[in-house]
């Protein structure tokens, strides 16, 4: 047994440590992680559905082609190889950039974290969506902003909250969306909102920060103009090469104007030198030629049958008041259940009927969301997925005091309309909290 600690630099620690705090989602994993537990929680790329000969063939091609510098330090952008690779990858979203232009990161995460160390100082305010990626939540609060939240409902962020904000005198220091089939919600912005949203902060000259992890990963419907390509000299870009390769690769990159690059750049060499030379050739071996494209293809459609069975399910068990999104592409579902649910205390219970899931206010940065949960049908098979649905099903006190499920029952397949994901809050609201909890 550990014997208990006293923390003798208690009163040494810098301010900003207060407002770092462990992702929920990261504390589920080792749940999750147990076998007999259906997650539903994280996530994370069918990485087994990823031919082996195809990684092992990227690595030995690496190494032919770079030999030693594989194993050497690198420059802290990243190397230019891997950056040439990254920018047709954007171009296949539409997104026109220059290798000088961006900086190779330790994952996507990393891009954020610098963003907030290069932009936030503590008490500044930034726009984030409600509900928002935890991940970006738990970047940007190490550097305690204050948050100005802006609702979502089925076609993304609802600008005109954003826009109304402003008119009342709030000035973010940057707007930061997943506008692809976002984390947690897994809606898409529409187009208008995107045109409305990139013409707004321009003139405010307000920077947005455009999260795109998962833009590669649709499954029905025509593709959507990224907002880096409708206003480039505003728009700072985040992606990651872990939706259509690897996230063990840890390889990320951060495209911006020369002026951001050069700070971001200096930022992460004080963070880590440079990221790995080795995980960089073997990423931009594994992108050349077709083999990435018919590995994606694999995936999207795994994923695709992991979002119809989800969807199935939900209609299948869960309460008739319930409504849920419908992506078009990506990893999650977003729930929003009964107001008598709350899905952190049903948590335990989820637990000991073996199936893991994320609470809604994981990703809120004062913690709301008690009704709500965010669902991932990425990595479990379908049949897992159908099975951890089932466990998931929320309880409801009965009049003797006991708890009974109630699903929709079979042969319901209703869907959800259009409508908000969470309260419409006034415009302007701040959000207290500097950090998330």
């Amino acid at each position: 047994m550990a014997e208990l600690s006293i923390d003798r630099f208690v009163d040494l620690y810098a301010a900003r440590t207060a407002g770092m705090s462990a992702s929920e989602v990261r504390a589920l994993f080792a749940v999750a992680s147990r076998p007999d537990v259906v997650s539903l929680a994280g996530g994370m790329p069918n990485v087994q559905a990823l031919p082996s000969e195809d990684v092992l063939a990227a690595v030995s091609n690496a190494m032919d082609e770079y030999g030693v510098t594989t194993l050497q330090y690198g420059g802290g952008q990243g190397h230019v190889a891997l950056r040439q690779r990254l920018v047709g990858l954007m171009a296949e979203e539409g997104v026109g950039a220059d290798p000088d232009d961006v900086v190779v990161t330790t994952g996507a995460q990393q891009a954020l974290d610098l963003l907030g160390k290069i932009f936030i100082d503590p008490g500044d305010l930034i726009a984030v969506e409600a509900p928002a990626y935890v991940g970006a939540l738990t970047a940007f609060g190490a550097y305690q902003p204050r948050y100005l939240q802006i609702d979502l409902d089925d076609d993304g962020m609802i600008v005109e909250q954003l826009e109304e904000a402003l008119v009342q005198g709030a000035r973010p220091k940057f707007v930061y969306t997943v506008p692809n089939f976002g984390n947690p919600a897994g809606v898409t912005m529409s187009a208008t909102r995107r045109e409305r949203l990139a013409a707004l902060c321009r003139g405010a000259s307000i920077p947005i920060i455009e999260d795109n992890p998962y833009g590669m990963l649709r499954f029905e419907g025509q593709s959507l103009s990224c907002l880096r390509a409708m206003a480039p000299d505003n728009v700072i870009y985040v992606g990651t090469v872990s939706k259509v390769f690897s996230p063990g690769v840890r390889v990320g990159w951060a495209l911006a104007e020369q002026s951001v690059v050069q700070r971001l750049v200096l930022a992460k060499e004080a963070a880590d030198l440079c990221s790995s030379s080795f995980n960089m050739l073997v990423t931009e071996r594994y992108l050349s030629g077709e083999r990435w494209r018919r590995n994606l293809e694999t995936l999207i459609d795994a994923y695709r049958s992991g979002r119809d069975s989800m969807l199935e399910a939900l209609a299948e068990h869960f309460p008739p008041e319930s409504t849920w999104t419908r992506p078009a592409g990506g990893f999650f579902v977003w729930v929003t259940l009964p107001r008598w649910v709350d899905t952190q205390t049903m948590l335990a219970a989820a637990v000991e009927r073996r199936v893991a899931y994320v609470p809604g206010t994981a990703f809120y940065p004062e913690g709301r969301g008690t009704n709500q949960m965010r669902l991932a049908f990425c990595f479990p098979t379908v049949d897992r997925i159908r099975e951890g649905v089932g466990r998931s099903c929320p309880t409801k006190p009965s009049s003797t005091g006991h708890c009974t499920h109630e699903g929709r029952g079979a042969g319901r397949r209703t869907q959800p309309r259009a409508r908000r994901l969470a309260p419409i809050r006034t415009p302007g609201a701040t959000g207290a909290c500097p950090a998330r909890p």
